[in-house]
């Protein structure tokens, strides 16, 4: 162990907010092949299937346990007319998806559709309604469709369309960047289009709606203080009109610019380092949304949903500029773990968050091959899934003695060691990141209140940071057996190699 560990106290005995396993939520679009050759094949497709939907990947998927899955977009959502997507298909109407590569969407995977997959993965449904080419009547009556029982209109339409019974949707999105693609709104006049829709969209016997107000761009607190106006007076103890239960945000992670926002796979030390220290700036921006909320809702009774994140690079060369196609690095899986550590740490008002997005789009969980059919699980995937413990347990603070070792970026500085860690079941969950491309990092934690005997541990790393997996290496980038993990006197040693991510669980005693 060296001289230069981190050191780091976790009282284990003393619970802080749960972790909501909705911060572990997925996304999925109109968008490429995310939906179409991603989620869904066809029923005559060659592809193991039901009804269309591809069994590999709700398979894949299901080993997440993923709490949610956010539909139709996006920006999608906002052209999206939901009864386009009913009834037989061979009868709904094809449109052009003009904010993705301008191809026709023929509507075969609609909310049927969608609803069968959230219970073929055994997900709950985030369904993003159409406020910027929509009407309130179109969202109510599709709340309706969905949730209500006995009679009305809506109801027999669903019926005749093989559903008898209304399914359980709890979490409905207000629009969709409504500063930009959901309608060029001004803060001002998205916030009564607001409280129009939310008025409209109805609770129908026990299903409770979830209204989330679409909220900001990276770090512009005014559009959240503009919501928070509608909800509360300045110091309030209380909130006075719930007619909205959260509040969204949306924030990539690049390393260059808008207009060229770098490789996926092809990228420079300083372009890691950058990208660190930006994903790394998502506590920033959680930190200053909640603090706006505060001040009017200081018992934190509305919630943050960042229900877009993750990394966006160029596109792979030779694929469609409109589809959103990028491969999946080593990178990308530090930029998830470092996420995940700065939502636990705001488990008291982060209710949700979505990765954008599920499959073959962004940072995904999971590429399909269209000419071999394979898939590909990517290191995003895996740090989900070593880090599913997460889920519904409780927080529990990290403490570090000293200074963080770090690294300059600019003008600006990044810890590069990053841990959280929560208990539930009798268990303890402790999650490591080492975000130096080239120095390995001890970390001693002094485990106070309890200890932990036998640990499990994994590491996920690889030969260099621009490592990724492939239908010819689909294990490049894939989590091990970590022995690098010892409990001696009440203190979990951990030695992290250089560029990796590890957790490490035990039985609390």
């Amino acid at each position: 162990m060296s001289d230069t560990a981190v050191s780091a106290v976790i009282n284990v005995d003393i619970e802080g907010p749960q972790i909501s396993r909705h911060v572990y939520g997925h996304f999925a679009e109109h968008l490429g092949r995310c939906v179409y050759g991603g989620f869904y094949v066809g029923e005559d497709s060659e592809i193991p299937n039901e009804g269309g939907i591809r069994l590999d990947v709700v398979e894949a998927l299901r080993a997440l346990d993923i709490p949610n899955l956010r539909w139709p977009g996006g920006c999608f959502a906002d052209e999206y007319h939901w009864r386009d997507g009913i009834g037989p298909k061979e009868e709904r109407p094809v449109m052009v998806n003009t904010h993705w590569g301008g191809v026709e969407e023929n509507n075969h995977f609609g909310t049927h559709e969608f609803m069968a997959l959230c219970e073929l993965l055994g997900t709950e449904p985030y369904i993003s309604g159409n406020v910027g080419s929509g009407t309130v009547q179109e969202m109510s009556e599709w709340v309706e469709y969905l949730t209500r029982e006995g009679d009305s209109p809506a109801v027999r339409e669903r019926k005749a369309n093989g559903r008898e019974e209304p399914w359980k949707v709890k979490y409905w999105g207000l629009g969709n960047e409504t500063w930009g693609c959901g309608g060029n709104m001004s803060a001002e006049q998205y916030a009564l289009e607001a409280r129009r829709y939310a008025t409209y969209c109805r609770d129908y016997g026990d299903n409770k709606l979830y209204r989330i107000a679409a909220g900001a761009s990276d770090f512009s607190y005014g559009w959240t203080e503009t919501l928070m106006k509608q909800l509360s007076h300045l110091g309030c103890q209380r909130v006075e009109r719930p007619l909205y239960q959260a509040v969204s945000v949306h924030y990539y992670t690049i390393a260059g610019t808008w207009a060229d926002k770098g490789s996926a796979t092809e990228f420079t030390e300083d372009e890691y380092y950058t990208t660190m220290w930006k994903a790394a700036r998502t506590d920033e921006l959680l930190t200053g949304h909640a603090n706006v909320m505060d001040l009017y809702d200081p018992t934190k009774e509305i919630g943050i949903v960042l229900d877009e994140w993750g990394t966006w690079w160029n596109v792979e060369p030779g694929t469609n500029p409109g589809f959103l196609y990028q491969q999946n690095t080593l990178r990308d899986a530090l930029v998830a773990s470092v996420h995940f550590d700065i939502f636990h740490r705001h488990a008291d008002r982060l209710v949700m968050a979505n990765i954008a997005q599920t499959v073959n789009v962004l940072q995904a969980m999971i590429l399909t091959d269209p000419e071999t059919k394979a898939l590909v699980l990517t290191p995003t995937y895996h740090v989900f899934q070593m880090n599913k413990g997460h889920q519904d347990a409780a927080s529990l603070r990290v403490d570090t003695l000293g200074a963080l070792p770090s690294r300059e970026v600019g003008e600006a500085t990044l810890e590069t060691v990053s841990i959280s860690a929560s208990r539930k079941d009798g268990r303890l969950l402790v999650s490591l990141s080492n975000l130096d491309a080239e120095e390995a990092r001890d970390v001693v934690i002094d485990l106070r209140g309890g200890t932990i005997g036998e640990v499990e541990s994994q590491v996920l790393t690889a030969g260099a940071l621009q490592e990724h997996n492939t239908p010819q290496s689909p294990e490049a980038v894939a989590p091990r057996p970590h022995d690098g993990v010892s409990v001696e006197g009440g203190k979990l040693r951990v030695h992290l190699p250089a560029h990796s991510f590890a957790t490490v669980s035990g039985a609390l005693a």
